[in-house]
């Protein structure tokens, strides 16, 4: 029996799928499941670093390899449903993605690892797309489709909190592997409910543009290798710069052959919108400096703050906290007050809360070093979500509102990718400097202590990440001018009813 007619059987008819709870729940649980693992591996870094050997900054290739592919390729991913049908292709992702977590668990090296985030993320943004467009396939229009994507919503948005918490608890009284290994039993059990409680969407006519998928995603991949290369081999080094010449090379490519191709995967007219494009470009540099957050505070508490996994993941919750709130703020006052007032605080706070990390030390505590900025972090974050998203559909014709949507999706991914990579470059270099100034303080009449060592290693980790978050803070000062002199939007310009859900 071909995987078509398998994936068709007792399929329930087009619009009318049996119990629409189960539905419900089998997409959001997909959802969850992509959405979360952004986060789960994140206090699970110091223990897979110590495992596999992985040096600091090649550590970040552990979330590079996963959001690179899961960004580059949503927007294929969500043109692979429309062609090839929604829920056929959600099962395939999803059936993929719980293989490739499957293989990071039983990972023995880096390279395994780094294959099966690789594979994780392609997974992800075949699954991720089609999961959104299968809501408006199983629920009718209205009151019925608008609460399912409520749910689908709120469980996108709180995703990010229970993957570190998932990853605390599971990092703490299990292992590390068991971060990977969560995802396989969930994604079992989503390809065996989906042909029984997910209809079929009608196929589509249309093409896939595989030049203009693999040029932006190889492109992308080269020029954030280049940045973490030059952290260990510097500037000049012939690989670095080649890998540099090779990113650009694809990325303009990337952009000659959307100009040209009858069906292209990023419509490059989308960016003529100056508020569109103003919040892509917000969301680009601010997505850099959330990657950054997770990534190197997770670091620091389970370093110089000596935090357990599951510690680690608490201290993150107030963040997640404050991001809710300011998004169901941004989200009532939208209509009234227009979304530029949102987009330029929220930008700003965003701007305070990386400036105050960038004083990061040795000696700070949870509280005024971590807890206090990062909470302001997060609050002008969730300001700046809700406007963003609603500006990136507004004005765009139904049948690029799917593009839309992916595209501010695939910025946020693109974003932080290459925004850890800078951050890394810079706390490489910071690191370096701050160990050769300790080592020539250090008495050379004898060898440090262990403690002493371990004193030496905080201070270079908390005097690399302060001066990483400086690039952070300049990019959050970008996007604080662009909400300023760049959107002009007013809160008539704004969709409503649907809109809401397509964009989140």
């Amino acid at each position: 029996m071909a995987i078509s007619d398998t994936l068709s059987k007792n399929s329930p008819p087009l619009g009318k799928s049996r119990g629409k709870g189960i539905t419900l729940t089998v997409i959001a649980a997909t959802q969850l499941m992509v959405v979360l693992d952004a986060t789960i591996v994140n206090i699970a870094l110091p223990q897979i670093r110590d495992v596999l050997k992985f040096s600091t900054t090649d550590l970040s290739w552990v979330i590079n390899a996963y959001t690179l592919t899961f960004g580059g390729l949503l927007l294929l991913g969500g043109r692979a449903g429309d062609i090839l049908g929604r829920r056929r292709v959600f099962i395939i992702g999803t059936l993929l993605f719980g293989f490739a977590s499957l293989l990071g668990g039983f990972a023995q090296d880096s390279g395994m690892l780094l294959a099966a985030r690789a594979l994780q993320g392609i997974g992800g943004a075949i699954c991720s797309p089609t999961a959104f467009a299968l809501i408006a396939t199983n629920f009718e229009e209205g009151p019925e489709r608008n609460k399912a994507f409520g749910v689908f919503s709120a469980v996108a948005g709180s995703g990010a909190a229970i993957g570190l918490l998932a990853g605390g608890l599971l990092t703490e009284y299990l292992d590390w592997r068991w971060v990977f290994f969560v995802n396989v039993p969930i994604a079992a059990l989503i390809a065996f409910a989906a042909p029984r409680y997910i209809a079929e969407s009608e196929r589509q006519t249309g093409r896939f543009d595989i030049p203009g998928a693999l040029t932006s995603t190889v492109g992308l991949v080269a020029l954030v290798y280049g940045f973490i290369r030059a952290a260990s081999d510097g500037w000049s080094d012939p690989i670095t710069l080649a890998s540099f010449a090779l990113g650009l090379i694809l990325v303009a490519a990337f952009v000659v052959i959307e100009r040209t191709t009858a069906q292209p995967i990023t419509p490059l007219h989308l960016f003529a919108d100056r508020n569109r494009t103003g919040g892509l470009v917000m969301m680009l540099c601010l997505a850099a400096a959330m990657f950054g957050i997770f990534f190197y505070i997770t670091l620091f508490v389970q370093g110089p703050l000596g935090y357990s996994p599951l510690r680690a993941g608490v201290a993150f919750l107030p963040i997640s906290a404050a991001i809710i709130v300011a998004a169901q703020i941004a989200s009532t006052f939208q209509a009234k007050l227009g979304p530029k007032p949102f987009m330029a605080g929220g930008a700003a706070l965003v701007t305070i809360g990386l400036t105050w990390l960038t004083t990061l030390s040795a000696d700070s505590g949870y509280v005024d070093g971590v807890l206090i900025p990062t909470v302001i972090f997060g609050f002008g974050m969730g300001l700046i979500f809700v406007p963003v998203m609603l500006l990136a559909v507004a004005g765009v014709a139904e049948q690029d509102t799917g593009a839309a949507s992916g595209l501010l999706n695939s910025m946020q991914q693109i974003g932080g990718s290459l925004g850890l990579s800078i951050l890394t470059t810079v706390f490489a270099t910071a690191a370096a400097d701050k160990t050769a100034e300790l080592m020539a303080a250090a008495p050379k009449d004898a060898a440090p202590t262990k403690e002493q060592a371990a004193a030496m290693g905080n201070q270079v980790l908390a005097y690399g990440i302060s001066q990483g978050f400086i690039v952070g803070a300049v990019l959050a000062g970008v996007a604080l001018l662009v909400a300023v002199f760049v959107i002009k939007a007013k809160a008539s310009d704004l969709p409503t009813g649907e809109a809401h859900g397509a964009i989140l």
